[in-house]
């Protein structure tokens, strides 16, 4: 290409970033920010994500194609280990990592430990991403701004940028991708226009449940909920015009002494889940849908691997 060509004809770049921080430090919320629409389940309870959802950022001069890890954390259960060895493989294969780092939160062991993790991972730049700006006053942010820079030159990562942003407030999201675009290779789009994630949508659904199954009882039952959809089929005799999707769904708990809390009196409780998770699918997959839920038990899925296989870990 001629060096004088005009700026528009710079390079297409598409590649993949991953976001990577503790439990609960906002990176499901920065990737739909990113991306504009609710791709990745977000919840104020840690380990919620369990898949690498892909979200898909488009402009006309990159694609970014963001892949969520779980959080890596000290493991205690084979689930848990399972999902550190998934945070390793995927940090080794982007393009960019952003660290997320809470504005509120001083840094601590958990964010060393990660820091750590990512200081032998040589050849892949690294952002530092102060999330949730919006809690925090100016000297704050200056304050954690300066501790990072810190946490970088002890354990030898030279980070490519440090930004703050606020996903909630919508601040400096635009920036952050202004800033990861130029480190990708150069590339045609990975993607087609309009895709969004390239996770199948049965399993974007069950995402969907379980968030709505989570938001009421996280003190109970923070991890012993998985949802697996059965099936999703067009029901048939209906005209062209007014379609509706069935949707055949299991929310799998670890004890029967769960099933009532899920269900609640007089099964209220579920009733407002699939009410919840119906608005949300019916918005992901744009047409409207019946959704039936059950609940069952899976003894101990967490420990099990042949459970863990059958519930898609």
């Amino acid at each position: 290409m001629d060096s004088a060509s005009p700026a528009s004809q710079a390079p297409h770049r598409a590649g993949f970033a991953c976001f990577v921080g503790r439990p609960n430090a906002g990176k499901s919320t920065l990737t739909n920010a990113l991306v504009g629409t609710k791709v990745a389940i977000t919840s104020n309870r840690p380990q919620t994500t369990r898949h690498t959802v892909r979200g898909i950022v488009h402009r006309p001069d990159a694609q970014l194609v963001l892949v969520d890890t779980p959080g890596l954390h000290k493991p205690r259960t084979l689930l848990g280990e399972r999902l550190n060895d998934v945070v390793r493989t995927t940090w080794a294969e982007v393009d960019v990592i952003g660290f997320c780092l809470p504005a509120d939160q001083k840094i601590g062991p958990g964010d060393r430990f990660i820091a750590g993790e990512l200081a032998g991972i040589k050849k892949t730049p690294k952002i530092a991403i102060v999330t949730k700006t919006d809690l925090v006053d100016s000297k704050t942010l200056a304050e954690q701004l300066i501790a990072i820079q810190q946490l970088g030159e002890e354990l030898g990562i030279q980070w490519a940028e440090i930004v703050p942003v606020s996903a909630v407030g919508d601040k400096q999201v635009a920036l952050l991708a202004d800033l990861i675009a130029p480190m990708l290779p150069e590339s045609p789009p990975l993607y087609p226009e309009g895709d969004l994630t390239d996770e199948p949508e049965q399993v974007m659904v069950a995402e969907l449940i379980r968030e709505a199954a989570l938001e009421g009882v996280r003190d109970e039952l923070p991890h012993s909920i998985a949802v697996v959809v059965e099936e999703m089929l067009p029901r048939e005799d209906r005209p062209a015009d007014k379609p509706l999707l069935d949707i055949h769904a299991n929310v799998y708990i670890e004890r029967p002494s769960q099933k009532g809390i899920i269900i609640g009196p007089k099964g209220a409780r579920l009733k407002e889940v699939g009410m919840k998770s119906r608005k949300h699918i019916e918005a992901l997959l744009g047409t409207p849908v019946y959704l039936d839920l059950h609940v069952k038990v899976a003894k101990d899925w967490q420990r099990d691997p042949k459970q863990l296989r059958k519930l898609g870990f």
